[in-house]
């Protein structure tokens, strides 16, 4: 398993309107597209200052799902139309997700 992880810090001028409808475009995108075994995203819950704006996850079963994904068509799209523009800062990292282990403190 492979996590994609985004963190987005938006423009002063977007609004939640234009982030309504990138929410909503990727939601469609991810349907559409076999590769994605998972995927969530929402708004930062203002608990921390300095914190991104938006966040997603995305889960892919190999390393070529995550790259067929990254490279779709679709995907470029939608960075063309919904961050390009939008998004002050991107931070990214993908990870093996299998690895990932809670442990109770």
């Amino acid at each position: 398993m492979l996590r994609h992880v985004v963190l987005f810090t938006f423009q002063p001028h977007v609004t939640d309107e234009q982030v309504t409808t990138m929410a909503a475009a990727l939601d469609d995108l991810v349907t559409s597209l076999p590769e994605v075994v998972a995927y969530r995203h929402g708004h930062d819950a203002g608990l921390a200052d300095g914190n991104a704006d938006y966040a997603l996850v995305g889960d892919f079963a190999t390393v070529a799902d995550y790259e067929s994904y990254r490279d779709h068509p679709r995907h470029r799209a939608f960075i063309a139309d919904h961050v390009v523009g939008a998004v002050a800062t991107r931070t990214a990292v993908q990870f093996a997700g299998d690895d990932v282990v809670v442990a109770p403190a």
